[in-house]
């Protein structure tokens, strides 16, 4: 992000390493915590001519996030507005929430999270529950739907042909 260049959150590119809205949090807060530490060493070193500042330590996600956007951490205001931009993202983007009968692993979550921004919206992310009774499958809600795409649910829906199939092999 160059001087001046102020780039709106609804551009930013989520990689697939951000997969839910806790993750956007923690950028943020990392974010602000690597603003205060550098504004913090450069007040304590401003009388030092010639002091190069150490480049702060980064999470993956955060390094993803910026290498994503193209974007710099290295002036004061470019930072001040990519903190600003990104309170913006964390309250404007859309969640699915995701229901799963186990833990879902976070590489699995990272190829979903991909094929949902492919599909649906390129920022979104997905908050997930786990509930043992799905069985297996998946129940998944958004803002205005809710489908549910598990083994419990399909044997619910069947439940008629179940017993009539098993009464057949009865005799």
């Amino acid at each position: 992000m160059s001087d001046g260049e102020v780039k709106s959150h609804d551009t930013f590119v989520l990689p697939p390493s951000v997969v839910s809205k806790i993750d956007v949090s923690r950028l943020l807060a990392e974010l602000e915590r690597v603003d205060n530490d550098i504004t913090s060493e450069a007040i304590r070193h401003k009388d030092e001519e010639g002091y190069q500042p150490a480049k702060p330590l980064l999470s993956e996600q955060l390094n993803d996030f910026l290498r994503s956007n193209e974007l710099n951490l290295d002036n004061d205001h470019s930072r001040s507005e990519l903190i600003k931009q990104l309170r913006g993202l964390k309250d404007s983007v859309p969640v699915v929430h995701m229901t799963f009968a186990t833990m879902a692993d976070r590489e699995s979550l990272g190829k979903l999270v991909t094929w949902l921004r492919e599909s649906a919206h390129p920022q979104t992310v997905v908050a997930v529950g786990m509930q043992p009774a799905l069985v297996a499958g998946v129940y998944l809600r958004t803002t205005s739907h809710a489908y549910d795409l598990s083994l419990r649910a399909k044997l619910k829906e069947n439940h008629g042909k179940l017993v009539s199939t098993l009464g057949e092999l009865r005799g």
